[in-house]
């Protein structure tokens, strides 16, 4: 999923935003008109569309990209099959915020109507199919359309905002109800097309498609690029970036797409683990299903973390910090390429399938590509404490730490956390241990070969686990199976049960940050010249815990011996900096300033920002003016919230 990076591994982008405002999720975020689709009898509460009626097969997307008036414009035709054996009169499709010109039904003129809006999802646009079609039948509706303003799914950056200042950059997110804001849609998980891209720009496009070479240029320079998808995919797959983007080879199937300024160093940070994250996955599942599979890293100012769009993950720059040590991320995404993307959950209300799964996969390739096996236990433990920090925020017994989290009448993104990661992960990893890891490896292929393609709700995942487990082969699994609580492993709030973990990589992170607390203390570059980045954040992350900050003095010997502020990973400097802001450690006030200037993440930006404020307010103030036009409107938004001048 779209999310920030922490300790080599993705989160929600939800997460940067939600921890601030939890336990509580404002009244206002709740639709409590909505109860259509429940009502209806539909999987997914967050739809308007009447996919029980029509289903759609196939989507031609043919948009230009308007750099000047912020906008895609053109047409989608979408190819709907009816479902229902009485003849359906009408297409009810998701809309938000969009400007519709004309829709023809089989290239005919069709009555339609944008029926009032329903907070949050949208304005359903209502098609008349006067006569229906019976029962199997497709029509074609060609809906001609531009985006607006309000659009939720795309981003615009200025010049400015990119590395080398040269060309605007425009990217989409649409997980996980946005891509009803690009073009009318059934916009669910529980709806699956393949798709065909056609996409004019002046400058080059990516999309969730395989290219297709074309040699078509249009007025002033601008040109025709052509994807297809021919997997089936859901509409918050749907995918487009377009800027200075160039290319070069990671991997057999795989290139990195960036800033041409950026793309040495992200081919060289990629390129050494690309095909082996690959290999082992296809042992782990099978064959990869989706031709290619590359990476567009995103200009600095990009403010949040990562998606898996397929063929093209989008990714946060900041895994691109010249010492490959978090790279582990693209373990994460590529796996959603199974799971997720693959086989998806059939609503958000069953999102744990999608990154349950993909959590647990990303950690088996983690540990057979370090070849330690400790180091699956270590990025659990890690996680561990994430959605214990969660469960605390929202409170144990919160609707939204359960594993089936009831959507009716909210915004998905308000439910995203941790939960559906590492509750899910915990189910799976119950799952493995309760039925030994050499027959779980041989129900995966099973899981993934039956539902590929597909989307399914948790009850099915069930029964399939039960199918697999229930051949004769298995009768010595029976008891053990017969005992697993499925009704308290979906809708128990809080904690699940924890397993005993390895702790080796973790106990010398805190054995480490204990002798910091020793005095007369001398540190050594072989302190932390075996581990790996993410063990470091974590002895970072236990010293910014003390109760006392450590002196002045202590920073700059802890700065001078690990190299800390000489790097390029953001995770460690950012991490660094916070101990030393906190000793009022003045040295490192102009290099935080220069970060700031370099990263627009909001991960890592807001709280540099926040702690350099307390310290240093005038340099705060300058550095924010200063990177003004650098910020993604969000995160500048949102810092000058943090320090006070909002408004001002």
């Amino acid at each position: 999923m779209w999310g920030f990076l922490r300790f080599g591994r993705a989160r929600s982008v939800a997460q940067e935003t939600i921890a601030k405002s939890i336990p509580t999720i404002p009244s206002t975020r709740r639709c409590f008109s909505l109860g259509a689709a429940k009502m209806a009898g539909l999987r997914d509460p967050n739809t308007l569309s009447n996919y029980d009626a029509w289903r759609t097969k196939h989507t031609t997307a043919n948009l230009k990209v308007d750099f000047e008036d912020k906008c895609l414009r053109g047409s989608v035709i979408l190819e709907l099959e009816s479902q229902t054996d009485k003849a359906s009169n009408e297409i009810i499709l998701d809309s938000s915020y969009l400007a519709v010109d004309s829709v023809t039904l089989n290239s005919s003129p069709s009555a339609w109507e944008i029926k009032d809006r329903t907070e949050c999802y949208g304005s359903p646009v209502h098609v008349a199919v006067p006569e229906g079609v019976a029962k199997g039948e497709i029509v074609k509706l060609e809906i001609s359309l531009a985006t607006t303003h309000k659009c939720t799914a795309l981003q615009w950056l200025t010049a400015a905002q990119t590395s080398n200042q040269k060309a605007p950059f425009m990217f989409s997110q649409c997980q996980a109800i946005h891509a009803r804001s690009l073009f009318p849609c059934q916009d669910t998980p529980d709806v699956k097309s393949t798709y065909d891209f056609n996409i004019t720009s002046p400058y080059v496009v990516v999309a969730s498609g395989v290219p297709l070479p074309t040699e078509t240029e249009g007025l002033e320079g601008e040109k025709l690029y052509k994807f297809e998808q021919k997997v089936p995919i859901p509409s918050y797959l749907f995918a487009l970036a377009s800027g200075d983007i160039a290319t070069a080879p990671i991997g057999k199937r795989s290139v990195v797409a960036t800033g041409p300024n950026e793309l040495k160093e992200s081919q060289w940070e990629l390129e050494a683990d690309m095909d082996k994250f690959m290999d082992v996955a296809e042992k782990i599942v099978f064959p990869y299903q989706w031709g290619e599979y590359n990476v567009l890293v995103l200009p600095p100012s990009f403010p949040y973390g990562g998606m898996e769009n397929p063929i093209f993950t989008f990714a946060t720059p900041t895994i691109i910090s010249g010492d490959r040590q978090n790279v582990d991320v693209i373990a994460h995404e590529l796996s959603h390429s199974w799971s997720g993307n693959l086989v998806t959950s059939c609503s958000w209300e069953h999102f744990w399938l999608n990154e349950g799964w993909t959590t647990y996969l990303e950690r088996r390739i983690q540990a057979a590509v370090h070849g330690n096996s400790a180091m699956f236990d270590f990025s659990a433990i890690i996680g561990w404490k994430a959605l214990e920090e969660s469960v605390e925020g929202h409170g144990k017994d919160h609707e939204f730490t359960k594993l089936l989290i009831s959507h009716m009448g909210i915004d998905p993104d308000d439910a995203f956390s941790t939960v559906p990661y590492e509750k899910g992960f915990h189910f799976i990893y119950y799952l493995d241990r309760l039925v030994g890891r050499e027959n779980f490896d041989k129900f995966i292929p099973f899981y993934f070969g039956k539902w590929a393609t597909k989307s399914l709700d948790s009850y099915e995942f069930k029964a399939t686990f039960l199918e697999f487990f229930g051949a004769p082969g298995y009768a010595d699994l029976k008891e053990k199976i017969a005992g697993i609580d499925w009704e308290a492993r979906f809708y128990n709030p809080g904690l699940p049960p924890k397993p005993d973990f390895d702790t080796s990589l973790v106990d010398v992170c805190y054995e480490l940050a204990r002798k910091w607390k020793q005095p007369g203390f001398s540190p050594s570059p072989s302190d932390i010249s075996s581990w790996a980045g993410n063990q470091v954040l974590v002895f970072l992350n236990e010293v910014q815990g003390f109760e006392e900050p450590l002196t002045v003095e202590q920073t700059q010997a802890m700065g001078k011996a690990y190299g800390l502020a000489e790097g390029k990973n953001v995770e460690l400097k950012e991490g660094y900096y916070q101990i030393a802001m906190r000793a009022k450690d003045a040295s490192v006030y102009q290099g935080v300033a220069e970060l700031l200037g370099q990263v627009g993440r909001m991960k890592f930006v807001r709280p540099l920002f926040r702690s350099l404020n307390k310290v240093d307010r005038d340099l705060a103030l300058k550095t924010l003016e200063r990177n003004r036009d650098f910020y993604h409107p969000i995160c500048r938004q949102m810092v000058e919230k943090d320090l006070g001048v909002a408004g001002a």
